[in-house]
């Protein structure tokens, strides 16, 4: 098929094909096993602390080596899912993040070896339960770094841009999916097996799914489960960026960083992410320690506060993804639909400031407002990830989504270390109760600070052409 020939708009509604929505459909899936495997941690927090003896500065450590690692990752992620495909970078990541997650069980084994190692060597030895803990968090970020980077540049290859943010909100909801299903399955089979049982049966997920993505997935020029209707539909709103991800000589040709980090979009993206990446950290992870300190809840006791709360974060997910098409079915263009989208959801996280001064009422204040701000991240991520795809061409997607993933995980590390400084200062103080909502305020008033920085930044929709 002729990718040039102009597309008959009455053609292309009449029954065009549904198998992007399988890719979609895959993508979901990954991002569920993705959040899965990382939730397992923060579930079981509360009772390896006591354990091990942590505080929370160990455990806010722990948490950051995760988001320090995957922040370096990300970068590297996004240039090698460029240069190998997106087949390829998938069946690596999980194959990585699967086996990092799994490590998990046999982190204090681990943990006596590298002190062994440590102390052999004269170095100071960091306590055995963390230093293991410290090395599967890292494995585990390498392989789960690739993730978005890869997803993103799929719905790129798959999906016209005015369903791009829509697709991005079914996958990305994948996320909240995993954290609700964490809470449910996680804390039953540490019950019955013990907690080494969870990270083992968690971290095997990801080799299921990588058998079916092998199966499924190839590139739409080279699916045969792709109709030619359904191959114009995808690009047909593409332009010049539709054979930009394409093996021809020209989308060979390597794209450096620094160039790529001359342009304003590239530093807009990086803003945003590293504005409000570390709210989305800090709820993943802080969400099971600050029901244990507050309410005392842990186990069984918080599956379903949590739950409730990442079912309203998919609900955010999959509504933020539809919201920009109001606005370019009013003749907005894709990326100024979505700033427009981004304005009124940045204005829903404020509603998280009363979740303190309201708490006593009951642990649903807290959880329904924190609610209500997660879900606005999640309507905020699939919006902010798609805004790279409305502006440079496929053959760099991924390299500017890894920059931005980078960002946004040194965000997730200053918010997680700024949380456990925070939280135990005051808890020394005995006003735990200030040190959350000293955070819950930062959590606030992040994406209203990122929107007003991007807008300044990219007043106005312009598609790179000159890469």
């Amino acid at each position: 098929m002729n990718l040039n020939e102009p597309i008959n708009p009455q053609r292309i509604s009449q029954a065009v094909g549904k198998y992007r929505w399988t890719i979609c459909a895959l993508l979901f899936f990954a991002t569920t096993v993705n959040y899965l495997d990382r939730q397992v941690l923060s579930l079981l927090a509360p009772d390896l602390s006591t354990q091990f003896g942590w505080s929370n500065t160990d455990y806010a450590n722990i948490a950051s080596v995760f988001q320090f690692v995957y922040a370096i990752s990300m970068l590297f992620a996004g240039r090698l899912v460029d240069k190998i495909g997106t087949k390829t970078a998938y069946i690596v990541a999980i194959g990585i993040w699967s086996t990092g997650a799994m490590m998990h069980a046999f982190a204090v084994p681990m943990g006596e070896g590298i002190a062994g190692v440590c102390s052999a060597l004269g170095v100071a030895v960091i306590p055995v339960s963390i230093a293991g803990f410290m090395l599967s968090r890292a494995v585990l970020a390498i392989g789960e770094a690739g993730n978005f980077p890869i997803a993103i540049k799929a719905t790129a290859e798959y999906f016209p841009k005015k369903e791009r943010s829509f697709a991005t909100g079914i996958f990305n909801s994948g996320a909240n999916v995993g954290a609700i299903l964490a809470p449910i399955s996680v804390p039953l089979i540490a019950g019955l097996w013990g907690w080494e049982a969870a990270f083992i049966v968690i971290g095997g997920l990801g080799f299921v799914w990588v058998a079916v993505w092998i199966a499924l997935y190839k590139k739409p020029e080279e699916q045969k489960r792709l109709s030619a209707e359904e191959l114009a539909y995808i690009r047909h709103d593409q332009g010049a960026q539709a054979l930009a991800g394409t093996d021809s000589g020209e989308a060979a040709k390597k794209v450096s960083w620094f160039k790529l980090l001359t342009y304003r979009q590239t530093w807009a993206f990086v803003f945003g992410k590293f504005m409000t990446d570390g709210v989305w950290w800090f709820f993943l992870f802080w969400l099971p320690t600050y029901l244990a300190a507050q309410y005392g809840m842990k186990g069984q006791a918080i599956v379903w506060p949590l739950a409730v709360l990442y079912s309203m974060t998919m609900i955010g997910s999959i509504g933020g993804g539809w919201f920009p098409s109001y606005f370019m079915s009013r003749g907005d263009a894709p990326y100024d639909g979505r700033m427009k989208a981004m304005l009124v959801i940045a204005f829903f996280p404020l509603v998280v400031l009363l979740a303190q001064p309201f708490g006593y009422l009951s642990f649903w204040v807290p959880v329904l407002l924190i609610g209500v701000g997660a879900s606005a991240h999640q309507a905020w991520s699939c919006n902010i990830f798609t805004t790279v795809s409305d502006m440079f061409p496929q053959k760099s997607i991924a390299s500017v989504v890894g920059i931005g993933g980078l960002a946004g995980g040194l965000g997730g590390v200053v918010m997680t270390k700024t949380g456990g400084w925070v939280i135990d200062h005051y808890k020394m103080l005995n006003d735990i109760h200030t040190g959350y909502m000293i955070m819950f305020a930062i959590c606030a008033v992040a994406y209203l600070v990122a929107w007003s920085v991007m807008k300044t930044l990219v007043p106005r929709h312009k598609e790179i052409t000159d890469l």
